[in-house]
């Protein structure tokens, strides 16, 4: 559907993206209102302006999407009001592993272990199960090595518009230790053990990592 009064395109464009919830491409977006990429950006530029600092809604752009998010410096509030599933800290392995598969990335599991030189088998669970990392194929080695990468949700989760823009590892670095020192905080005024939280002595590994456990002890590949 074309958007003839171009005025309007802004108050549509955040519209669609309250309605939308998740990230929408900006292709698709083009696509659908008949408008040009130069249109678009600027009713994004213009969102992005209105919507930041102490609003309570920020426009977030990350690869070639765009997105509302409410801002984080009133996640407290959010969540006592709505009471949602709180998202799991992550652990000082996991950001030292997803670290690690950021940066080296696509990488499979024994080659994050070779790096580390500690089993990184709950490492990648976690970062699995909230959704930092995924699947991206398999390296062409024996067995046939899952290979892993960083998601979109790793980008929001680090104010990244794309993997391109990276800080240099010593500040990616730094900025994880902030981050896991807020959320440690976080976690202790919520009176919450963070490290009991991380407890997974009785868990079983996820299936697809016993597959490649069982292979390495065949094999004793580590590629």
């Amino acid at each position: 559907m074309k958007v003839e009064n171009k005025k309007e395109l802004k108050e549509i464009v955040l519209s669609i993206l309250f309605v939308a919830g998740d990230g929408l491409d900006k292709d698709f977006i083009l696509q659908k209102l008949e408008i040009t990429p130069k249109e678009l950006d600027e009713a994004i530029d213009e969102l992005c302006k209105e919507y930041n600092g102490d609003k309570g809604v920020h426009v977030i752009k990350f690869k070639n999407k765009v997105q509302l998010c409410s801002n984080p410096n009133y996640a407290d509030y959010i969540s006592e009001v709505l009471n949602p599933v709180r998202e799991r800290s992550l652990t000082r392995a996991a950001l030292e592993t997803l670290a690690i598969i950021a940066y080296k990335q696509p990488i499979t599991k024994l080659e994050i272990e070779d790096i580390r030189r500690v089993n990184s088998d709950y490492a990648v669970q976690i970062l699995s199960e909230q959704n930092m990392i995924e699947v991206v194929g398999r390296k062409d080695a024996v067995g046939k090595p899952l290979l892993f990468g960083t998601t979109e949700n790793f980008l929001k989760r680090f104010n990244l518009q794309d993997l391109v823009d990276l800080p240099d590892y010593e500040q990616l670095l730094e900025r994880i230790r902030v981050i896991n020192e807020e959320e440690i905080k976080e976690a202790q005024n919520q009176g919450d053990s963070l490290y009991n939280e991380f407890e997974l002595k009785t868990e079983e590994l996820p299936d697809f990592l016993k597959d490649e456990d069982e292979l390495n002890k065949v094999t004793g590949d580590i590629s």
